[in-house]
């Protein structure tokens, strides 16, 4: 009878016996298999055996010999060749023997993570375990690549699954030991020490495991969704790793790699890797993609994680050239389809298909069991495939998967355009520009769908409402997943960009977008002090190319991406690039008479969905910003109110309340900045209160009855003549200059203005300092207004509200018998006599 506890304690070390003592050969792995799984089984057998327990997972000395025994393991299964017959079992129980060897640390050690990685950095070894244990996975996807090449007539016999069969199970194996060297990357103390580990970030140890797996592709296995789905998430993970490391808090990963000429090559050669996989996953159209037979299975976060990882590296010096060379021409193409597939890829909410990502529950008893015995049938014809557990990661909801790769797409544009003088190279300096024009001359990559894209004379035009749509799109991601200084990056390219491509259309609709940008620019200026303060504190520490984004904030030529106003240096090139777009756009346009004026219609309903609301909404809205003045920063409190003004009216989205929100201030702020009035019919104070006043038209003093239309002059004057006899306590103007924004005093005759910066009606500032109706007006920063001429409807509601002026004009009117409202002093403006 067997002494179950006396062969516990003796199992580890006589394993690691046999690996010193026997030959390297299939019998040695077949043994090694066998010894695993028992160790295996007693692990799982203690915790209802209080002796085994006591040895197995209480005795510190047995449970170091266990460690010894794995790492001892994996070192042996490095010696193994890739020059092995097609017909040998190594590569089947070489696979299972590394995932069951890192699993049995599960069963044995503990099953946390976190417990886990403390384990095994205090070990002596550690740094021998993480070499061994990445060379291990990495022979172990060799021989997975060497199944996927095999020839077509072993892989796709109907008549015999083996083949398909063998490569499933090793991409298993691999996904498992993959996942354990993941998770053990995702746990700060593994993090760090494996980054501290000079001599492996010198050897590339990670870089070749993740070139080997982003390499994995079988022109033969296309239709197997399980084996398809299984590649996409071993290099969704192995990108995983690549993130955690780059990532990290206190040793950059990307800085360790450019330490030798070497390892910067690896880096720049596994960039290319994910750089071919972005192309080849942006490249499918989303709706073939939901009805593809891979879709049974998770795919794992591959692209997400792919966009990720270039907008780290397209932020490091040493890679951005590298990455402008081979992946502008592409970034190029995205921008060259037709309005419609760029919206629904990369401005919509929805996409038909998402990325899923996935953990593989692995089992170690059966995956032994099934390889060992795989290798003892000569035929595996009715052997029954071995399906692992996959567990979604339903963590991320559809809007957030959509907007993070949105602004992934964003962030790659901002962090190749910037540059930053010092840190970047001066060969640098508008490389993506003159790429980015250069490839729009040519046809688009043939990766891109044909039929989706725009060419001939359309092409520029297309390109540039593209460009704004993203712009527009991009500032609806703010501040949850884009910062300023990316959307000032973004708008400093497509500036450069739109007047060279199509110059036109640019100016036209530089007009309609000057106002937002103004506004943001304000805010930015006042940023920048804050930041310039930062650095003076800081100006003695190391700083990182993500940390020089807000240098760039003080250097003038950095502003729009380091051009040199001064100099013409890469002018010429750039003018040379975008000519024959120029020639092409405006020989076009004359040939085509009805592209002209699809182009005008269209205008014109982009001109007309910039009023979104009706009256109550906008009511609604102003009411709103008083409690919240500064809604546009916040996103949470964009998406409640959009939600509540959709039931008052046609529905409006985030982005269109956020666009208004931005349009308003700048209204606001361009009239206070430029001391702009705005326009009003010359019947103004005419001395009706009731209802709308109809008419724009504008009378000069110098030209009775002649009438002129709207101007969108600054500075443009109002006549009006007030009517005595209908009011005859009101003085009479003759003609009133421009409104001024200024501190209002009693008496002053003043407009007043809604949150659109549309005229109101006209009257007399009755008070500015202490309370109204029990409200500070200093605290308020509002004033309180006679309203003499109203020009909106009198049922409007007011922005303040109290029992004792009402709720609406009307009201005030009845209740104090003059229309006296509390006013926002930033929407008052002072009407001078002239």
């Amino acid at each position: 009878m067997i002494d179950v506890e006396k062969l516990a304690g003796f199992l580890p070390l006589h394993l690691i016996a046999v690996l010193m003592s026997s030959d390297r050969d299939e019998s040695l792995l077949r043994y090694l298999l066998c010894g695993i799984r028992l160790l295996h089984s007693l692990c799982e057998l203690a915790p209802r055996h209080t002796k085994l327990e006591q040895i197995l997972l209480d005795d510190v000395k047995v449970s170091e010999q266990l460690i010894d025994m794995v790492f001892y393991e994996l070192l042996v299964l490095n010696n193994y060749s890739l020059d092995i017959q097609d017909s040998s079992s190594v590569p089947l129980l070489h696979s299972a023997l590394v995932a069951c060897s890192l699993y049995l640390l599960t069963g044995c050690i503990s099953s946390q993570w976190q417990d886990l990685a403390l384990v095994i950095v205090a070990h002596p070894k550690v740094d021998m375990f993480m070499d061994v244990a990445c060379r291990a996975v990495h022979l172990v996807v060799r021989f997975l690549q060497n199944k996927l090449s095999a020839q077509r007539s072993d892989i796709c016999a109907k008549s015999s699954p083996t083949a398909e069969s063998m490569v499933n199970y090793l991409c298993q194996q691999c996904e498992a030991s993959l996942q354990f060297l993941q998770l053990l990357c995702q746990q700060k103390p593994f993090q760090e020490r494996l980054l501290r580990n000079k001599e492996l970030c010198r050897k590339g140890g990670i870089l070749f495991l993740a070139q080997s797996i982003l390499k994995l592709h079988s022109p033969y296995l296309e239709e197997s969704s399980t084996v398809m789905a299984a590649l996409s998430r071993l290099k969704a993970k192995v990108l995983s790793i690549l993130l955690h490391l780059c990532e990290a808090e206190s040793i950059s990963y990307l800085d360790e790699v450019a330490s030798s000429p070497r390892s910067l090559d690896l880096a720049k050669a596994v960039t290319l890797e994910v750089l071919e996989l972005l192309k080849n996953g942006l490249s499918k159209d989303p709706k073939l993609l939901s009805a593809g037979p891979d879709r049974t299975y998770p795919m794992g976060l591959l692209q997400l994680n792919a966009m990720r990882l270039v907008d780290i590296f397209s932020d490091d010096s040493n890679f951005r050239s590298y990455i402008t060379v081979y992946f502008t021409e592409f970034l190029s193409a995205i921008f060259s389809l037709s309005h419609g597939d760029f919206l629904s890829m990369w401005c919509s909410a929805d996409l038909p298909v998402r990325e899923e990502d996935a953990t593989l529950y692995y089992e170690l008893f059966p995956a032994a069991g099934w390889a060992l015995d795989s290798v003892s049938s000569s035929d595996l014809s009715n052997t029954t495939n071995l399906e692992f557990t996959l567990s979604p990661n339903n963590n991320m909801s559809q809007a957030s998967y959509v907007h993070q790769r949105t602004s992934l797409f964003v962030k790659m544009i901002a962090n190749l355009h910037c540059f930053v003088p010092n840190i970047c190279e001066e060969q640098e300096r508008n490389l993506f520009l003159q790429k980015f024009l250069g490839c729009l001359q040519t046809d688009p990559p043939k990766l891109l769908p044909s039929p989706a894209f725009i060419s001939g004379p359309q092409k520029a035009a297309a390109i540039c409402r593209n460009m704004r749509s993203l712009s527009c799109h991009a500032e609806s991601l703010i501040p949850t997943f884009l910062n300023d200084d990316d959307m000032r990056l973004l708008r400093a390219f497509f500036n450069r960009v739109q007047p060279l491509v199509n110059p036109a259309e640019f100016e036209e609709n530089r007009v309609q977008e000057e106002e937002q940008f103004y506004v943001r620019n304000n805010h930015m200026d006042q940023a920048d002090d804050i930041t310039r303060q930062g650095m003076m504190d800081d100006k003695d520490k190391s700083l990182t190319p993500s940390a020089l984004k807000e240098i760039d904030r003080d250097v003038k030529n950095v502003e729009t991406s380091g051009l040199d106003t001064s100099s013409t240096k890469g002018k010429n090139a750039i003018d040379n690039l975008v000519e024959s777009l120029r020639e092409n756009t405006h020989a076009g346009v004359q040939e085509d008479e009805k592209v002209e004026t699809v182009q005008t219609e269209e205008k014109q309903r982009r001109k007309r969905k910039l009023t979104i609301m009706n009256d109550e909404q906008v009511t609604i809205i102003e009411r709103a910003l008083l409690d919240e003045p500064e809604m546009q920063r916040n996103a949470a409190s964009i998406q409640s109110w959009a939600d509540k003004l959709s039931h008052h009216g046609s529905e409006v989205t985030c982005s269109q309340l956020r666009n208004w929100l931005n349009n308003r201030k700048a209204r606001l702020a361009r009239a206070s900045k430029d001391a702009r009035p705005l326009p009003g019919p010359d019947n103004a104070f005419a001395g009706k209160q009731g209802g709308p006043q109809q008419g724009h038209s504008l009378r000069a003093p110098n030209s009775p009855g002649q009438e002129t239309g709207p101007s969108n002059t600054r500075g443009t004057r109002i006549m009006s003549r007030m009517n005595t006899s209908e009011n005859p306590e009101a003085p009479e103007f003759v003609d009133f200059g421009a409104a001024e924004f200024v501190q209002c005093k009693p008496g002053q005759f003043v407009v007043l203005v809604d949150g659109k910066g549309e005229e109101i009606g006209k009257g007399k500032v009755h008070q500015v300092h202490g309370k109204w109706c029990g409200k500070s007006l200093e605290e308020s920063g509002t004033c309180v207004v006679d309203v003499l001429e109203l020009k909106a409807d009198r049922w409007v509601k007011l922005p303040y509200t109290s029992e004792a002026t009402g709720t609406t004009f009307e009201e005030a009117e009845k209740k104090i018998g003059v229309i006296r409202v509390m006013w926002d002093s930033n929407k008052i403006f002072l009407l001078q006599l002239q």
